[in-house]
């Protein structure tokens, strides 16, 4: 009976989880956090906090304005002039009561007032002047930023005769000055976007309100935020970021430096995107026969159109099968070369030592080096070598016993018309290819060309762009799409946006063209 325990009404003692103690001391960092990146009342605490965010810059100015005004920015960010006249000359001819009075006194566009020190110093790498008033916990951001960018000239690698002789540059807001100079309309939508913890990039999506599909733009618009990323420099990376497919070497996305054709594809149903600093600007979704149409097609009369697009097409697969199929007729199927040619084709290789694929190879890598060393070197100097290289070579070649006379002009060929594309990401694959093709044609013949060509073929089917099929209008068959693929009709025929966009409005313009026998008194 003594021994058993006697229970007290003592309060017990709460036991704190390991879990409510990590979450004490991360409100408490946070707190410690939120403190830290607020404005400081003081000036030079706030100078101070600058300069080490920043790490003391060389090009950090600041400015002390008595009694109580403190100017913070960064040289060559900020236009000189709007500083001068809009900002130091108001400031020195008024008195500083507050930020707010401040604000109403700049004559500038762009006056925001912030209480957070990461968000002002951010504004301070755009080209934002900081204006501090002693004894407030809040600046004026005046954004005066000035970019260097240069003069707009004409497009390099899309180039064509009839049509605006203009093309994007490296500057943001001239892109999308060039957009809305072409689309005069406020159902153009324009959301900005920044991009990298580093570079802070900013990115314009853009669209047509009413014409786009919402869903498209809210996958986009989702695929771009979800990016958590160091840098961003160019749009051809973003392109690999955000596209279907990265893995496949086919561009699911169109890079493309003309503003036209960039506004002719908003005006489609398609979704833009422009990057800061960056010449190309991307069009999304896209479908595999597109990368082969120009915008110079809807400037041509149908009929010269319709032969330019066939002539593309016929000279991509011309520029992949026909090494390959060289290869495999000399190495396999002598059966399907003509008579009349296989007795100067003898002739022609009777001196070369290397079986075919292995003088095909050689010869495609030869023209690669010359292409890629043309592309490198200065524009004069590049043009020299690409004809001089070309011409020295392939005659050294040919009288040294390492390749033949027809293996030259058939690769010659083959190179010329990778160049048809107006892609350039196109053309890069149509040179990738033809490698594995001319392999496969050695070691099988027709059938490891028709087994590249299969492969080819399904993958292509198997891709998407933005979610839209990528081999559409054929497959899935879309007829009413047709009139506008392979061939262009006459304008009156393609009044309808395609499918592939799946455009809120189908419609583009009256079909019904103008009646040239009415009399009009």
């Amino acid at each position: 009976m003594f021994n058993k325990r006697l229970k007290l009404p003592f309060a017990k003692k709460k036991t704190i989880k390991p879990a409510e103690i990590q979450k004490e001391q991360i409100d408490v960092t946070e707190a410690k956090t939120d403190k830290e990146s607020h404005i400081p009342s003081s000036g030079h605490l706030l100078i101070q906090k600058v300069k080490d965010a920043l790490h003391n810059p060389a090009d950090l100015i600041v400015k002390i304005i008595p009694p109580n005004l403190t100017l913070i920015y960064i040289d060559d960010l900020v236009d000189n002039r709007p500083l001068n006249d809009q900002i130091l000359r108001g400031l020195f001819n008024s008195t500083h009561e507050s930020p707010e009075k401040i604000k109403e006194l700049l004559a500038i566009p762009k006056v925001d007032l912030s209480s957070h020190l990461d968000k002002s110093i951010l504004a301070l790498l755009n080209g934002t002047v900081l204006i501090h008033v002693e004894g407030y916990s809040k600046v004026v951001l005046g954004n005066i930023a000035t970019r260097k960018s240069r003069s707009l000239s004409a497009p390099e690698n899309e180039s064509q005769v009839i049509g605006s002789q203009v093309g994007f540059n490296e500057s943001l807001s001239t892109n999308v000055s060039l957009v809305r100079r072409y689309i005069v309309n406020p159902d153009l939508c324009k959301e900005n976007h920044v991009i990298g913890n580093k570079t802070n990039t900013t990115i314009a999506l853009l669209y047509m309100k009413g014409i786009a599909s919402e869903q498209m733009v809210n996958t986009l618009r989702q695929r771009i935020t979800d990016l958590h990323i160091d840098s961003l420099i160019d749009s051809s990376v973003l392109v690999q970021l955000i596209d279907d497919n990265s893995l496949s070497p086919f561009p699911q996305m169109l890079l493309t430096e003309r503003p036209d054709r960039f506004c002719d594809g908003l005006l489609n149903g398609k979704l833009g995107i422009i990057v800061d600093g960056s010449t190309m600007a991307i069009i999304c979704p896209q479908t595999f026969i597109e990368f082969f149409q120009s915008r110079e097609d809807e400037n041509l009369r149908w009929p010269i159109a319709s032969f330019l697009r066939l002539l593309r097409i016929g000279a991509v697969f011309l520029s992949v099968y026909l090494t390959p199929l060289y290869v495999a007729a000399l190495t396999f199927h002598y059966e399907v070369i003509p008579q009349s040619l296989l007795i100067p084709l003898s002739e022609s290789r009777a001196l070369v030592p290397f079986p075919p694929i292995i003088e095909a190879l050689i010869l495609e890598l030869i023209i690669e080096l010359l292409r890629e060393a043309g592309a490198r070197l200065p524009t004069k100097i590049g043009q020299t070598i690409g004809i001089v290289g070309g011409i020295v070579i392939g005659t050294a070649a040919v009288q040294a016993g390492i390749t033949s006379n027809i293996l030259i002009i058939i690769v010659a060929l083959s190179a010329l018309a990778s160049f048809t594309s107006p892609s350039y990401l196109m053309g890069n694959v149509i040179r990738v290819i033809r490698f594995p093709i001319i392999i496969l044609a050695g070691f099988w013949g027709f059938y490891g060309i028709m087994l590249a060509f299969c492969f080819v073929l399904i993958h292509l089917l198997r891709q998407s762009s933005l979610g839209a099929p990528y081999t559409a209008p054929f497959y899935p068959p879309r007829l009413i799409d047709w009139r506008d693929s392979i061939i262009r009709l006459p304008l009156p025929l393609t009044n309808m946006r395609p499918k592939l966009t799946r455009a809120q409005d189908e419609k583009k313009y009256n079909p019904e063209p103008v009646n040239p026998q009415k009399k009009v008194n």
